[in-house]
């Protein structure tokens, strides 16, 4: 279904009726989209603000946001947790007259204006879920990916038409890995779940016949001069996202007309990072006009695609497709040797992202640069000069701060978030770091026990370094609920039996 750019939708989105443009991208339409445009288009436009906001009352309903705050039975974050993952769980459903996109399995969504599923968030819940016993629902999400991928190529950004252009993160191969233990055995769903892995593989590296013989980018794939391939984040369209439509349309005004469509394009790539909006991607960390994401090689994707690689490897092996094991393992192999030469600095100490357009290693240090850990790929050496720089610059009362820049952007200083602490601490972990991933995971527990007895409610982000004050930044306010923030916490709790509050 189209309707992200027709005349209703871009009057409404521009008109200020409402304050988040994800709320009419969301809209349910009590008939259909064509309906409501088609009555629009009769009537002597352009409407008054009040005839407008009329209108869009007489045509759309809106899902109510389940009330995540008001548990007056729950007096701790276990308990709170626990109570709150029944009010994430979404049924599924096989048709839709919004911008749903359709899904067979359950699913659980992060919470507050996320009324769908995302696709990262999704493995940091299903680390809380595992906890709670809910293998079904894990698989239920996992199998609702596959069915995405053979249904769009990959798994998009969320289970809405207009996430449809780009992935996020991913972490398919991580959720099957969680889930391997108890789905080992049933090789009809290992054979589902590799040719799921295949096809999304294959979209990471469409393009890559096409820089077979020389080096350049294209699309998600870039080929340097040495012959090394990685990836990067990309979207095919290069438009005002239907989400954000108004924040785009204004920001983009702002640039001469022959930029506006690379900075569509580029904001929409950050947003499949997930990482939206960092230093990371910005040439002036002062400025989201000068977000340049397709011209950075990202280290922390590039150690996931390492991780999915190694993960069809060793599945493919269980299916007794030796050969094919092994091209993906030589495929993990290069791609391992490539973060090694291309993204590790030395002068740094860190892993960076790889800035196209200056031809070098960037200079934002962010907690990306802890994913090669996780994934197994830095050297013991690298470990623990990580750690040491984790413990340095990093670490703050309230956990890891996400990335030293500090700016006004959601992912940068002085805010934290529940992912990446999971990278940090279980990386840390397997490289004999126990004492600080500790120390990490009791300074997080910590901030969210007292944020916790304060709001009554676990939030999207924080702000690690001064937990006092609520996390900013970003296009919307802090959201409650929160999926990944839930899923990390319950790990951390398992991990390390805190003490709850």
């Amino acid at each position: 279904m189209k309707f992200e750019y027709c005349t209703l939708f871009k009057d409404v989105q521009l008109s200020g009726i409402f304050s988040d443009s994800k709320t009419f991208a969301d809209a349910i339409p009590k008939q259909s989209w064509q309906t409501a445009q088609q009555a629009y288009e009769q009537l002597d436009l352009p409407l008054s603000y009040c005839e407008l906001k009329g209108f869009v009352e007489q045509h759309f309903s809106f899902a109510l946001q389940p009330e995540l705050q008001a548990l007056s039975d729950v007096s701790c974050v276990k308990d709170y947790i626990e109570t709150l993952w029944p009010k994430l769980q979404r049924h599924g459903f096989s048709q839709s007259n919004n911008s749903l996109l359709a899904l067979e399995h359950d699913y659980v969504v992060p919470g507050g204006r996320f009324n769908e599923i995302y696709y990262w968030d999704s493995y940091f819940t299903a680390l809380g879920l595992e906890d709670c016993g809910s293998i079904a629902l894990i698989e239920a999400m996992v199998n609702n990916f596959v069915n995405l991928i053979e249904r769009f190529g990959c798994v998009p950004n969320g289970n809405r038409v207009y996430y449809t252009s780009r992935s996020q993160p991913p972490v398919l191969a991580l959720m099957v890995q969680l889930l391997m233990p108890y789905k080992k055995s049933d090789i009809e769903w290992v054979k589902r779940v590799v040719n799921a892995m295949l096809k999304e593989h294959a979209f990471w590296h469409q393009g890559e016949q096409q820089l077979a013989d020389s080096s350049g980018e294209y699309k998600r794939l870039v080929k340097f001069a040495n012959g090394a391939m990685l990836n990067r984040y990309w979207d095919d369209k290069a438009e005002p996202r239907p989400e954000s439509y108004a924040e785009d349309v204004t920001d983009a005004q702002q640039l001469p007309v022959q930029q506006r469509e690379a900075f569509f394009r580029n904001i929409r790539a950050a947003c499949e990072s997930g990482w939206d909006f960092s230093a990371r991607w910005l040439d002036n960390p002062a400025s989201l006009l000068s977000i340049n994401t397709t011209k950075r090689v990202p280290v922390d994707l590039n150690a996931l695609l390492y991780q999915l690689e190694i993960t069809l490897s060793e599945c493919l092996l269980l299916l007794e497709q030796a050969s094919h094991s092994e091209e993906h393992a030589k495929r993990a192999g290069r791609r391992k040797s490539a973060i090694l030469q291309l993204l590790w600095s030395n002068e740094h100490g860190w892993f960076c992202d790889f800035d196209l357009a200056k031809n070098s290693i960037s200079n934002v240090l962010s907690l990306a640069g802890s994913v090669p850990l996780f994934c197994a790929i830095a050297s013991k050496q690298q470990a623990d000069i990580i750690a040491k720089k984790l413990e340095s610059n990093f670490l703050r009362p309230g956990g890891l701060v996400s990335c030293l820049s500090q700016t006004s952007q959601q992912w940068d200083s002085p805010n934290g978030w529940a992912p990446l602490q999971w990278f940090a601490i279980s990386g840390l972990r397997d490289y004999g770091h126990h004492k600080l991933a500790e120390n990490i995971a009791q300074r997080w527990l910590k901030m969210l026990e007292q944020d916790f007895a304060k709001r009554g409610c676990l939030l999207e982000k924080y702000n690690v370094c001064e937990p006092n004050e609520t996390a900013g930044g970003g296009e919307y306010q802090v959201q409650q609920g929160f999926g990944w923030t839930n899923g990390v916490t319950s790990r951390l709790y398992s991990l390390y039996c805190a003490m709850l509050s």
